[in-house]
């Protein structure tokens, strides 16, 4: 692997360029890490992506996403996702939990509940761990029932298992007047930590995303709580915003990595 900083790229902050591109890209940045999508792999093979990466010299930080445990099918697909991600060499998987269906909150929390008990010695047998992600709750009506820092690690420690953490994004969880006791109450919970930044005016709520220093999230203070919480692996920048494909690619992993040098 490429020594270096903990800083990974999430592919979708690149999500215009093919995985073998990104992996060759990331290389000859300087990047040592990478953390792919499901769709990215499915559109070249998991197999192909695998050799990539490791023609590549990178290292794998996690896979996004499993989950959405709210609707059909989703069982198959879970077990789908953490052969994807032991096959890439993925440590974690990110989970993405699902909405609600009709409205039901209480019904989807209980089916996320359950769908992550059922998948849980499936991970444990392939060496992945899961990581729920407690999105904003802006999404939950579309993408997740599980929207704080306070639900995440509760969840995640009600199983008993070290096959199972939380996912911790800048973007979903700065606004929490409770941040700092709720990541203190996921120590050694925290199995992914990923860094955007919150632009004003928010123009997209989903891919409205700004890179690190362009917009309000407090990142210093974050990282500290999250280090503080006993996380000290890569670092995820996870930028989800169409307008970076329209900057040339060279430019912006150099950016990239001076920002995330610099907060």
């Amino acid at each position: 692997m490429i020594a270096g900083s903990r800083l990974s790229l999430n592919l979708i902050t690149v999500d215009h360029w093919s995985l073998p591109e990104a992996a060759e890209r990331c290389a000859a940045a300087g990047i040592g890490w990478v953390a792919p999508w499901r769709h990215q792999l499915a559109k070249t093979g998991v197999e192909r992506c695998a050799e990539a990466i490791r023609a590549a010299g990178l290292a794998v930080s996690s896979l996004c996403r499993g989950g959405f445990f709210t609707v059909p099918g989703a069982d198959a697909d879970n077990r789908r996702a953490v052969e994807e991600a032991a096959a890439i060499g993925a440590p974690v998987l990110v989970l993405v939990c699902g909405p609600p269906q009709d409205g039901d909150l209480p019904a989807a929390r209980a089916a996320i509940a359950a769908g992550i008990e059922r998948l849980l010695p499936h991970a444990a047998d392939h060496g992945v761990r899961l990581a729920i992600e407690p999105l904003h709750p802006m999404m939950i009506g579309e993408r997740s029932a599980i929207v704080t820092l306070g639900e995440a690690p509760a969840l995640a420690r009600s199983y008993a298992s070290p096959h199972v953490g939380v996912a911790v994004d800048a973007y979903h969880v700065f606004w929490d007047p409770q941040l700092e006791p709720l990541l203190a109450s996921a120590n050694g919970l925290v199995a992914a930590y990923h860094v955007c930044d919150w632009l004003v005016p928010t123009t997209d709520l989903l891919a409205g995303r700004g890179l690190m220093g362009d917009g309000i999230i407090d990142l210093p203070r974050l990282r500290a709580l999250v280090e503080a919480a006993g996380y000290t692996g890569p670092i995820e920048v996870e930028v989800i915003n169409p307008s970076l494909a329209e900057l040339p690619g060279d430019e912006l992993l150099a950016d990239i990595k001076a920002r995330f040098a610099r907060i």
